[in-house]
């Protein structure tokens, strides 16, 4: 299973994520579950450095199955936080047609 946490600011605002696991929907290769995460997670990690002047720290560990990005600008820009918002739709919906059996998503609360 895929665990999702979504990192917010006291406003509520998406500042960042961690995501860790496999969704063991199919085999390795085949898992479309797998595949819509990860190009939704490492999409939305190159277009905010790419797209904006954001400063971020982010950590990948292939071996732990497991990726966390995060704002550490303040504030955080309209365009990064456009940005993780268009992801958390992506994954919200997701999560909705494949169900809880192959990624779950929490909120946090994070200091900014």
């Amino acid at each position: 299973m895929i665990k999702v946490t979504i990192y917010q600011d006291q406003e509520a605002e998406c500042i960042g994520f961690q995501m860790k696991g496999h969704a063991e929907f199919a085999a390795y290769g085949e898992d479309i579950v797998c595949s819509a995460v990860s190009v939704l997670v490492i999409n939305t990690m190159n277009a905010i450095e790419t797209f904006t002047q954001d400063v971020f720290e982010h950590d990948i560990h292939s071996k732990k199955d497991l990726v966390s990005f995060r704002i550490t600008s303040n504030p955080v820009s309209h365009d990064a936080k456009l940005l993780l918002n268009s992801m958390v739709l992506g994954l919200e919906q997701i999560a909705k047609e494949y169900g809880k059996k192959y990624i779950t998503l929490k909120k946090r609360k994070q200091e900014v």
